[in-house]
Order: C-alpha cells, then structure tokens, then sequence
C-alpha cells in the first residue's frame, strides 16, 4: 500500500480555498474573505435593505434562530432570492441555531407611567419644549410614536381639539399643567408642554374655553404601557436565581434604607442551577455584572455580587448569563432547535450550531440532519466556551464525517468565558488550528459594531476588521447602519488583499491545548479602574 505524501504549504493552502469555496461560495473579485451579515426583523419587510447589503458586498446572510419565526425567516429569505436575481450577485442563506443560552428570566414589569420632559441648558432656560402625541386609543400601541411619546385619550373627543386649543391637567405629582396643541393631523394631534408632567391612566384632560367656544367635555387619559423594570446591582449585593419561571423583583428595602429581600430573578434553564457549586464564578449581560455562588438552596441559588460600577449596574430580562467553571450537563441541541432544524434544511445552505462542546455535540447534529434530509447542508461549529475551545480538534474530526464544516469564532460569550486578557490568544490559536486542519473560519462578534450601530467607526475596531482578513469570512451584526458597515468592511478588505495571511502573524507559542485556560477566571477589561468595585 502506498503512503499518502505529506501536504505541503501551498497544498494545504489550496485545500483550505476549496474548502472554503465549497461552504461559502466562490471568492468574491479583489478580495478573500467572504461578508457575512445578520438580517434584522425589518428584512422581512424591507427588500431594498437586502439588495443594498448585496451590492455593497454582502455574500451571506444570517438568519438567527434565536429571534423572530419561520414566517419572518421565510420573507427574510425571499427577499434575499429576490435581491440575487436583481443584482446578478448570490448570496447564501446561513441560518444559527439558538442553542442552550443560558439568559436571564423576565421581571415583574415596573409603573405605567408616562414621564414628559422639555430641554433646558445649563442654566435651567427652556430651550426646546416637550412633544407628545395625543392619538385615538385604539392607535397608541407600544406607548411611541415616530420617536416621540404617546398619550392615548378618546377619538371622539380627540376629534374636536384644534391648533391653538390648551389642554389643563394635573399630573400625576398633583403638578398643575398645560398642554398646547401644536398641529392637528390625520394620525391625531401633536401637542407641546414646557415644563415636565408625568401622566398615568384616568388623568383628567380639560380643553380650557378660548375663542369663545362652549365649554367642552373633559377627558381621561387611557392606558399607559407598564415600563420595562430591571434589577439594580452594586458590588456586595445579594442575587437570587429562582429555579422556578415566576417574574424576578427588584430588591425591597424599609423606610431605614435596610433590606427587606434582595433581588431576585428567574433563568431561562434552570436545570443548570443543578449543576453549579459554591464558590464558581458567574457574569451577567456579557461581563457587565460578576459574582460568585454563595450558597445553593432547595428552590434557589444565592449569588454574591463581585463586580459592578459604581452606582450600580441595571439586569433586565433576557440578558445573557455565563458560568465559565461549571460542567454544564445541557445537550448542544435544544428542543427548539430540531424544531428549527426542520425548517433549516429546506432553506440554509449552512447551519450554525450554538455551543459547541464535545464530539459529541457534533455527532448529534450529523444524526439529527441525517434524519431530515439525504444532502447534508454545511455545518458551522461556533466556538463560545471554554470547553468547546478545549475539545475543537476532537471536533473538527468528528466534523470530518461531512463534506462541508466550518468553525466561527463566537468572540462575545468567548470571552466571558475565558477572560478578556486571554481572548486574543484563543482567536489566534483558533485561526492556526483550523488552517492546519484546513478549515475555514467565521471572525465574529463586534466587528465594525460602533459603525453599524451609529455610523461613526473608531480607530480600533477598522483595525480588528482588518486583522479578521485572516479568516475566510467576517460577520457584521445589525445596526442602523449595517449597509455603510458593509461597504467599509468591503473595502477594509479589498486593501488588505495582499497583506496579511494567517502565518504573517508572529508565532509566540501559545501551545494546545491551552493549560493556562485551567482555573482562569474571566476578567473585564478595566477590572482596576478606579470607578469600579470589584
């Protein structure tokens, strides 16, 4: 039997181009990594968001799994089918499975109360007044309007108010004031106060007589949206994590200022309370927030809080939560996610799995895809624990199994995971792994993200996009500004072409697997500042 021949350099560099064509598609003119952008909800109704993105250099778009729902998926995808044929470009469909995150439960929402302020400068002038709107009730929806509040009041009534008319009330405080009706339009009228009022539902709002008109009827305000509540946390504050799904509560403190009960909360998993221990550290809301177990319970676990800012740091619901030194006992694969995975196979090109772990995730998910369909769409490892760094080469040859398998490096849970100090050696590890394996690779998470979100890039993160030339494709997240992300990353690219490859980097040695990972704990950037307590 002869022996295979070793792969040389540029054999192993042409077989890692292959690869990549077969996954992502053939390489883009001028330059060599693919865009891979994340379709907001608005996509399903917004063609021309599609094709801009696919003419400014789009070449992948991502559905997430974790958000919306196969009807929102489904328009998402036609429109992109229908930006392929416009423009002459293609694009494929990547869709993420949202995987066993681990996020906070909901909280018992706050007052219905409507706060309405008017600009002032420095010196307390009035310098711009407040707007509201007051529309029918029926039309007030979420409590906003084209940016400004709404008051929901009664069409009837609504009807007979015109410019000039003031409206008297008290607000909520027993404040007197006066609202002054600016523009009368088809949606409802749009009216200016100048100083601040809070409005709750049943205010009265009397239309003072002027122009000689007769008296006219007062009217009640309607119902005001309940705020969205959260939990304030400082350094030294006790967290509840409840094993049932009942809403969390704020802490609660007498007229002393001394604690009632602390805050408390719910977790979208709680069987993972199950398997945590006293003493390991735990992160909220992407390290914003850190504490340690302090003491589990039948019903609950106490966490005591570690690390916050000064003035505290606020937990809403759904947040993500991070537990980077306990053994998870939680399958990769979620019953939502074969669900998902139905609808996967008739429309993505490439599957993304959440948390990859083990071989074992791995296997499950060519088992689960088996059962589906007889031609196996390209599957994506995403790399976003301590654990699926640990085991990737045992991964990638279980992966082996399939034609078509990448790696993306989920750097946002990554980094709570093995610490912020260490995640730019994990990516670099990442990078020369799969490239040795011949494997492409996704660099992900908050590239170009200042750009996407205000339209205004910063100096680092242009730098952090030119270095994710390395890998075979770079994902931007949505923004607001998604299309000029786009086009910057396409053009950060088309001038790095021919500067940078993976073996351009220096080669310190990091090893592998990386020992200094055991027993780390995850560190915030600025953990020594001196406005945080830690």
């Amino acid at each position: 039997m002869r022996k295979r021949r070793p792969v040389c350099f540029e054999e192993g560099r042409r077989l890692l181009e292959d690869n990549s064509e077969a996954l992502f598609g053939e390489k883009p003119e001028s330059r060599r990594a693919r865009i891979m952008v994340t379709m907001p909800s608005a996509a399903a109704n917004n063609y021309r968001l599609i094709h801009d993105l696919l003419e400014n250099g789009m070449n992948i778009a991502r559905v997430n799994c974790a958000h919306d729902d196969p009807d929102v998926w489904l328009r998402i995808i036609e429109n992109v089918r229908r930006a392929e044929k416009s423009t002459g470009r293609p694009c494929l469909i990547h869709m993420d499975l949202g995987g066993p995150k681990l996020r906070t439960g909901e909280i018992l929402p706050g007052n219905a109360v409507l706060k309405v302020s008017p600009a002032r400068n420095e010196f307390g002038e009035l310098t711009r007044p407040a707007v509201v709107w007051l529309v029918p009730e029926e039309n007030a929806g979420a409590g906003e309007w084209a940016g400004k509040p709404v008051l929901p009041v009664p069409e009837k009534w609504l009807s007979n108010l015109e410019t000039g008319d003031v409206i008297r009330f008290q607000d909520a405080r027993k404040s007197s004031r006066k609202i002054r009706i600016t523009a009368v339009l088809p949606e409802g009228c749009i009216g200016a106060l100048r100083k601040t009022a809070y409005f709750v539902p049943g205010i009265s709002l009397k239309p003072a007589a002027g122009n000689h008109r007769k008296k006219r009827p007062a009217a009640s305000v309607g119902k005001i949206p309940q705020k969205e509540n959260f939990l304030l946390l400082e350094a030294e504050n006790q967290l509840i994590l409840k094993r049932n799904q009942e809403p969390g509560s704020p802490a609660v403190f007498d007229e002393s200022g001394q604690l009632v009960s602390p805050a408390c909360i719910g977790v979208s998993l709680p069987e993972v309370l199950n398997d945590v221990e006293i003493g390991e550290p735990i992160w909220f809301d992407d390290g914003k927030i850190g504490g340690i177990i302090e003491e589990i319970r039948e019903e609950e676990v106490a966490v005591r809080i570690t690390y916050a800012l000064n003035g505290g740091v606020k937990l809403r619901k759904e947040k993500g939560i991070n537990l980077p030194d306990t053994n998870l006992r939680l399958s990769a694969l979620t019953e939502q996610d074969l669900e998902d995975l139905k609808f996967a196979v008739l429309h993505a090109d490439t599957i993304g799995m959440s948390f990859a772990n083990g071989p074992e995730d791995v296997h499950q998910l060519i088992r689960e895809l088996r059962k589906l369909t007889g031609t196996l769409p390209g599957i994506i490892l995403k790399i976003e624990t301590a654990r699926g760094f640990h085991h990737l080469p045992d991964m990638l040859l279980a992966a082996m199994e399939i034609p078509n398998f990448g790696v993306m490096i989920a750097r946002g849970d990554l980094a709570i995971e093995v610490g912020f100090g260490r995640l730019a050696e994990l990516q670099e590890e990442i990078l020369w792994i799969c490239e040795a394996a011949h494997v492409p690779v996704i660099w992900a998470t908050q590239v170009l993200e200042e750009l996407a979100k205000t339209g205004v890039h910063t100096r680092a993160e242009v730098t952090d996009a030119a270095m994710g030339q390395r890998a075979e494709c770079i994902m931007l997240n949505k923004g607001d500004h998604i299309v000029t992300a786009t086009r910057a990353l396409t053009d950060i690219l088309q001038r790095m072409q021919d500067h940078q490859t993976k073996n351009a980097q220096p080669t310190g040695n990091c090893g592998w697997p990386s020992d200094s990972l055991n027993g780390s704990k995850p560190i915030p950037p600025y953990r020594n500042d001196a406005n945080v307590r830690a």
